[in-house]
């Protein structure tokens, strides 16, 4: 599944938006952070995430979703498996 073992995956992303350049990265504890250039204004930053995601785990776009926090810096994505 993209890259992942089992039907879907869940994972917490904090967000920062407006940043220099867009990056996902996660650190030693296992916490996903991602830095977006999109501004949090009309659901960019939230789509410019799910296509960092996407590319990340190499997985479509149609596969990641926001299930929590679209509004939040805090973020719960699901990558499902095609």
């Amino acid at each position: 599944m993209c890259g992942m073992s089992g039907p879907r995956r869940f994972i917490e992303v904090k967000v920062r938006p407006g940043a220099r350049e867009s990056a996902l990265r996660q650190d030693a504890s296992g916490a996903w952070f991602a830095e977006l250039r999109s501004p949090p204004a009309d659901g960019k930053a939230n789509a410019e995430l799910i296509g960092l995601v996407a590319k990340h785990f190499g997985c479509p776009k149609a596969a990641v979703s926001i299930k929590r926090g679209a509004s939040s810096r805090l973020k719960l994505l699901q990558i499902e498996s095609p």
